[in-house]
């Protein structure tokens, strides 16, 4: 998913106009694309390296908020709206359905996303850099034209993925999503912590490029540009964006069917908009559905050993920081799992 986009950041601020959230975007994003230069990502990659934790702690370390939401495994309960969401954008859905591997190789292709992703977090700083420069190598390749007209992006109009607004709203889909999960059945994080997660996760996307200056001071700020960005025609599902969404949630692109009730839940967290324009339905019987599941897991997950409830990268993370060599058989088994290798890179 994020492994597609990036931002663009050299512009001046007189290309740029105010949407509500703070964030400055460009205003005819279609006329002026602004790529990210070599420079510029360099740059964005000296600040992560000033700000990390450590060499071997990494860019956010055990004591970050980062490290304790993004190690649940029970955040995989909102995979289906963060890819909605991002798909949502015309960008986005074109750059997948023209350059991604998803469907030829849906596994491969959800092992190098997350290894690169969790790399990133909990990785060692040399780690995630190296991580950093092979996604933004990467996206250098990614670029086409959008086949279909949709919401304010006309047909024929040409995406990059280097691209300020995509990869803005890509990050945003991650960070909003993962919280939302996180709370769905743990202990919800007070506003401090939830201040102190945007502050971690805006250190997440220097990663790609994108500078604090292009992003929400603060996590009002992020809540109400992803308001307003839901209710924008930024946003309008392409026929791209339904064809993929129909392959993964029918089970034609993966081979898995998609459980009643995971369908339920991803329609439930979707702005209401998009939900119809998706073709997802959430009516009664799929309240239910839904409920019935989740009752079950806020029941269950909490009380599973963290060696249960982690993901693998973060048990390396915590078996590295305590000197080990390489992770034990169990960890090495649960990488190979999220990650598709034993080790992180």
């Amino acid at each position: 998913m994020m492994a597609d986009y990036a931002f663009s950041m050299s512009r001046s601020p007189d290309e740029c106009s105010d949407i509500p959230g703070g964030v400055r975007v460009v205003a005819t994003l279609e006329e002026m694309p602004l790529l990210l230069s070599a420079d510029d990502f360099e740059n964005s990659l000296d600040a992560v390296r000033a700000a990390a934790a450590g060499p071997i702690k990494g860019i956010f370390g055990p004591e970050s908020l980062t490290w304790r939401v993004d190690r649940e495994a029970a955040v995989f309960l909102g995979a289906g709206r963060a890819l909605l969401l991002q798909l949502a954008h015309p960008w986005v859905a074109a750059a997948i359905s023209e350059h991604s591997k998803t469907f030829a190789d849906p596994v491969g292709r959800f092992h190098r996303t997350f290894n690169i992703t969790f790399t990133m977090v909990f990785g060692t700083l040399d780690q995630a850099l190296v991580a950093a420069r092979r996604l933004h190598r990467r996206h250098t390749v990614v670029t086409g034209s959008l086949p279909h007209a949709a919401g304010r992006y006309e047909a024929g109009s040409s995406y990059r993925a280097n691209e300020v607004s995509a990869l803005q709203w890509v990050h945003a889909t991650l960070v909003e999503t993962a919280l939302q999960t996180h709370d769905l059945v743990l202990p919800a994080l007070t506003s401090s912590e939830r201040e102190q997660y945007w502050t971690e996760a805006k250190l997440y996307a220097a990663l790609f490029g994108i500078r604090p200056a292009d992003l929400p001071a603060d996590w009002t700020s992020f809540a109400a540009y992803t308001e307003a960005m839901a209710q924008s025609d930024n946003l309008a599902v392409s026929p791209a964006a339904r064809d993929i969404a129909q392959q993964i949630f029918s089970g034609r692109a993966t081979g898995l069917r998609v459980p009643k009730w995971y369908r339920a839940l991803t329609a439930h967290l979707l702005p209401e908009r998009l939900r119809e324009e998706f073709g997802f339905e959430f009516g009664e019987h799929e309240a239910r559905s839904m409920k019935r599941a989740l009752t079950w897991i806020r029941r269950v997950y909490p009380r599973l050993p963290m060696r249960l409830r982690a993901v693998g990268p973060y048990q390396e993370a915590l078996a590295r920081l305590r000197g080990d060599q390489q992770p034990d058989f169990a960890v090495r088994w649960l990488n190979r799992l999220w990650i598709g290798r034993p080790t992180m890179e």
